[in-house]
């Protein structure tokens, strides 16, 4: 079998741009957020992507909670209003928050693929010969 030999692609450039980590041609979602099945240029199987809750982690750390301090600091400073707040903060809230998903999976499954990262497992060790304590 004639096996085709990939070069290394930044995951920052694949994964944000929501290209394959293997070709960078191919679509690494199907959806808004749901990853397609596999690379329709070069095949790769996208089964061992699993991102699980980093990309909504990161956008609460560094996007929901500015924003949420905006909020706050704009209710205490100016005991402003409902409308006031439906006008600025909602807005505020979506677009710190929606926008950022689908860059930040796609550069968590890139980064999954180029550091070859898989579920953890256990290890164990061989046992000492007997008559040894390991002492």
């Amino acid at each position: 079998m004639n096996e085709q030999h990939w070069p290394r692609l930044s995951p920052l450039s694949t994964g944000v741009r929501g290209r394959c980590p293997r070709c960078g041609e191919g679509h690494l979602f199907n959806g808004f957020l749901t990853i397609a099945p596999a690379c329709e240029v070069c095949g790769l199987d996208y089964s061992f992507a699993d991102p699980a809750d980093g990309p909504a982690f990161f956008v609460m750390c560094f996007a929901c909670v500015p924003a949420v301090l905006f909020a706050i600091w704009l209710e205490v400073a100016f005991q402003a209003p409902y409308w006031v707040h439906l006008v600025t903060t909602l807005p505020l809230l979506l677009l710190t928050c929606i926008p950022p998903l689908r860059p930040l999976k796609g550069w968590l499954v890139a980064s999954q693929y180029y550091y070859k990262a898989e579920e953890g497992r256990r290890v164990i060790a061989p046992s000492a010969p007997e008559g040894r304590t390991g002492a």
